[in-house]
């Protein structure tokens, strides 16, 4: 029990440990190793996690004190349909890089799907997903 009578920790102890999530973000690129990737390109879809405080937002009732996620939807679908690279490891770098431009995100998770990726068998989807912070 804490001081306040009851079992849950105060609130300053879950500071930093708020979400925000992106989920199903879909774009047309042309990342991939083989030409074919390039030329035609294919759907994307990319999950992203940001890890942040949200209460100074809540508190003030103001965006500008978190990530408006329209806007970083919108930034991160530029870089899907941007520059090309071979790897979608390449692509998670350049997503998560993104995320973390924004200075109240303390740490990000992305994944991006490649669910039509030249594979020749049957599968549902590869999916790499990296985990980055501030240094």
């Amino acid at each position: 029990m804490t001081e306040t009578g009851n079992s849950r920790p105060p609130a300053t102890a879950a500071v930093g440990r708020d979400t925000i999530r992106l989920v199903g973000l879909r774009a047309r690129g042309r990342h991939g190793c083989l030409p074919a990737e390039r030329e035609l390109g294919q759907e994307f879809v990319v999950d992203v996690t940001l890890h942040l405080d949200t209460a100074p937002a809540a508190a003030a009732d103001d965006l500008t004190k978190t990530v408006d996620y329209g806007a970083l939807a919108v930034e991160l679908v530029r870089i899907i349909e941007g520059e090309p690279v071979n790897l979608i490891e390449t692509l998670a770098e350049r997503l998560a890089s993104a995320c973390l431009a924004h200075e109240v995100v303390e740490a990000a998770e992305v994944s991006v799907h490649k669910p039509s990726a030249p594979i020749p068998v049957p599968f549902g989807d590869v999916v790499v997903t990296i985990r980055r912070g501030r240094a």
